[in-house]
């Protein structure tokens, strides 16, 4: 097993990490989500309301006062985006009915969600992060969900790991250089399927750490949130997590579908974009401020904790630096909590001691292999892979 897969047992793994969340997927108490004062769709109705910030009826993000109150972000906080509609309601009703094609083995065939379970089953925590994450700070204001800090979150994964299932089935065939997955939505008639179907290639070194999973956070997967089985690649932007997984071959070349072709790639500003440009992938390292934040009105001054979280993608965090006047001068920051793994977020904090006035904020990443997050975006047409951290600055004022 890879060292990245949480070695303590299951059960005490997920006591000690996510106590604080049970009956988060099936709270009751939560003030349920509401999209412009309409009744939610069933599939989001469960979620904390108080916590969410809703776009439509598939994107909801976690509110930035809320990201990091928890090390694992429970399931009714985390944000939801789909770009189609998701399956009936029966899928996740009746798990044990799911099956999964796999292709590109040596034995491929179906396998249901009950054999899947047979080849044993693993833990992993991983930041789940939107690829747009961040794009409401780009000038442009590019087409799209306009996230700002919330389409991210940190949760547990129960499932198991692709490798062990390639293995079951006699091993590669050869010639494969990207694991296909095709989410199982249904698709609108009348349509070329390329068009609208949710199909995405990633590259076959990610076998090492994909899993397919059927629980989050110590529970099954709910339909919001790609159940009854899910693709996760640790350390990849959320579009490569693929829900509702229906298909997973392994190919020589990407898919040809429009979602995988054509959309998720960095094309510059006010270019089209096409196959040509680099794929929307892994996550780049990334940190941000969650706390004080003065948004109701002023705080006092004197001594404060700054308080964020902080991720490095596919490597492991290093130590964060916090400036308070806006980055001119860094202090390292304390890593609060326990390591989850490299795939997961580090909480940090700092204490500070600030006068009356307006303050800003702002923190800073180095993961495990030197890099540093940079303090200027990357322009692209999409507004994908926002890392900076000056865009990701928080003004607080103190009285």
């Amino acid at each position: 097993m890879s060292s990245s897969f949480l070695e303590m047992p299951r059960r005490q793994m997920l006591t000690a990490s996510v106590a604080a969340l049970a009956g988060a997927g099936l709270a009751s108490w939560c003030r349920p989500v509401r999209a412009e004062g309409h009744p939610p769709p069933t599939y989001l109705e469960w979620k904390d309301g108080e916590s969410m910030k809703v776009f439509n009826a598939t994107a909801v993000e976690t509110r930035r006062a809320v990201l990091g109150t928890s090390l694992v972000t429970p399931a009714d906080q985390l944000y939801v985006h789909n770009l189609l509609a998701p399956p009936a309601a029966a899928i996740v009703a009746r798990p044990e009915a799911w099956a999964l094609q796999v292709e590109g083995v040596k034995k491929p065939r179906a396998l249901s969600l009950s054999e899947l379970k047979g080849l044993g089953q693993v833990t992993l925590a991983t930041v789940l992060q939107a690829a747009g994450n961040g794009r409401a700070f780009f000038p442009g204001k590019p087409a799209g969900i306009p996230w700002t800090v919330g389409g991210a979150g940190c949760v547990v994964w129960g499932g198991v790991p692709l490798r062990r299932v390639v293995e079951a089935l006699g091993g590669l065939q050869g010639g494969s250089h990207y694991i296909t997955a095709t989410g199982g939505e249904v698709l609108p008639e009348g349509v070329d399927p390329l068009t609208v179907v949710f199909e995405r290639s990633v590259p076959l070194a990610t076998l090492e750490d994909a899993l397919l999973v059927w629980e989050l956070n110590g529970q099954p997967l709910p339909l919001a949130h790609g159940g009854p089985l899910r693709l996760i690649v640790p350390g990849y932007q959320g579009v490569n997590n693929v829900k509702y997984l229906r298909r997973l071959a392994f190919t020589a070349a990407e898919s040809q579908a429009r979602v995988m072709a054509r959309d998720f790639r960095l094309a510059p500003p006010g270019a089209r974009p096409d196959p040509s440009q680099p794929p929307v992938w892994e996550m780049p390292l990334k940190s941000w401020i969650h706390a004080p934040l003065t948004e109701r009105g002023k705080l006092p001054s004197g001594r404060l904790q700054v308080q964020g979280v902080a991720f490095g993608g596919t490597q492991a965090v290093s130590r964060v630096e916090v400036s308070v006047d806006g980055g001119r001068q860094w202090q390292e920051a304390e890593l609060v909590g326990p390591d989850l793994g490299r795939f997961a977020w580090r909480k940090f904090a700092l204490n500070v001691t600030l006068p009356a006035g307006r303050h800003t904020l702002v923190s800073r990443v180095i993961d495990a292999s030197g890099r540093e997050q940079p303090r200027e975006r990357v322009e692209n047409a999409g507004g994908y892979n926002n890392n900076s951290w000056l865009d990701h600055a928080v003004t607080v004022q103190l009285s």
